[in-house]
């Protein structure tokens, strides 16, 4: 029932969940149609730690606030090269989505349709492309079909309505962090079922989908997946899902957030969860599966000056939602922001690459990489300009702090 997909984000815990027994599991990835991708880094020997890229702490302070980057020795894994059918079904769907003008608004048949927008625009890079293609085994159609059926969803279910207000109350325990960075430079999702603080509903689904959006926000340059931290410790019965939540859930991430998933480490878990995960496995895709680690130690994935001091890690983490949330919201909005002024000074193009858009070398399909002004080089040019009033108030009386 669940979609043919290669490696798409697979839930657990409060929100919905999906994988499999760890006895059925552990099976060796398959290569992709003939191309085998390059060897990861290994995870038996992380980078060795060096100063952590995060808010500034002194030792044994309390760490309330997302890390901002990955450490400097951690790379993302290099894409695998494309055959010359691939990059020509690339560019073929690239040719067809560039014409296309309008989009359904729901996924009804013979429904109403509206323009396309830019917001559909900056969607379609070449990275994402490539996702769809990998996800449907390089079949043009199926890929076609299903990136449209993905701007219909985007509209359909709301996503630009899910606002860090109001899904503000289902993260008010920390049930969900994104913190750190593991030793392929993918951001860190933590899923804590036990501080699960919510009844059952739909806002409880948006929350996991709006927590994967801000994930991506926060990934760099050459990076397109996450990696998902699950921690069982303390669950209670009743605190996880049920099965239809779970292919819910499933049905949104294989779908629309194909590849995205680049490892899911489970740690602490009951007895009683291995039922669960046997009985959603058939709906999950068997590259997944390989993805997923069980009771492993983290600090092989994650640096320990990036993981949590409760899982063996380093990180004296505490959450307090009125410092984190905003915090992680206002980190997500200005990386959102240079993203979208890059590709305004890019010309707006589908098919830009995604390495530009998030600030790496790459120049940019039309070679024009205008340098996007953080929002302290903006300050500072405040700074510089703002005349003195005539009573001798300084700049720094009317700069924030």
């Amino acid at each position: 029932m669940a979609p043919e997909t290669n490696g798409a984000l697979t839930p657990v815990a409060e929100t919905p969940a999906a994988a499999a027994t760890k006895d059925e599991i552990k099976q060796e990835p398959t290569p992709q149609d003939g191309v085998s991708k390059p060897e990861p880094q290994d995870s038996e020997s992380p980078p060795k730690d060096e100063t952590p890229q995060s808010p500034a702490t002194t030792a044994g302070e309390v760490m309330k606030t997302p890390f901002t980057s990955p450490l400097e020795s951690c790379k993302p894994e290099p894409p695998a090269e494309l055959t010359s059918d691939q990059e020509s079904k690339y560019e073929q769907l690239l040719k067809t989505v560039s014409e296309w003008t309008t989009v359904p608004t729901t996924s009804a048949k013979n429904a109403p349709t509206e323009p396309i927008t830019d917001d559909d625009r900056i969607f379609m890079t070449r990275e994402c492309l490539l996702r769809y293609l990998r996800a449907t085994k390089w079949d043009l159609t199926a890929a076609t079909n299903r990136l449209m059926g993905t701007l219909t969803w985007r509209r359909e279910y709301g996503l630009a309505k899910l606002t860090p207000d109001y899904i503000s109350p289902e993260n008010e325990t920390g049930k969900q962090v994104i913190l750190g960075y593991d030793v392929n430079a993918r951001p860190c999702l933590y899923l804590n079922p036990a501080r699960q603080n919510t009844t059952y509903s739909e806002r409880q689904v948006q929350h996991l989908v709006f927590m994967v959006e801000r994930v991506i926000d926060l990934m760099g340059p050459d990076q397109e997946s996450l990696a998902l931290l699950v921690n069982f410790s303390d669950t209670r019965s009743g605190q996880n899902a049920t099965i239809g939540q779970g292919r819910q859930v499933l049905s949104i991430l294989q779908n629309h957030y194909p590849e995205r998933l680049g490892r899911a480490l489970v740690v602490n878990l009951p007895f009683l969860i291995h039922g669960f995960f046997k009985l959603i496995t058939p709906f999950i895709d068997p590259l997944t599966r390989t993805k997923l680690k069980f009771n492993e130690d983290l600090c092989k994935h994650v640096p320990p000056t990036q993981l949590l001091k409760s899982l063996n890690g380093e990180v004296e983490f505490e959450y307090d939602h009125s410092t984190y949330w905003p915090a992680l919201n206002e980190l997500c909005e200005q990386r959102r922001k240079e993203y979208h002024e890059r590709w305004a000074q890019g010309g707006k193009v589908i098919g830009e690459h995604e390495n530009y858009l998030k600030g790496g070398s790459d120049k940019g399909l039309n070679g024009s990489q205008a340098p996007v002004a953080t929002i302290e080089e903006k300050m500072e040019r405040l700074e510089v300009n703002l005349p003195q009033s005539n009573n001798d108030q300084s700049v720094d009386a009317i700069t924030p702090a």
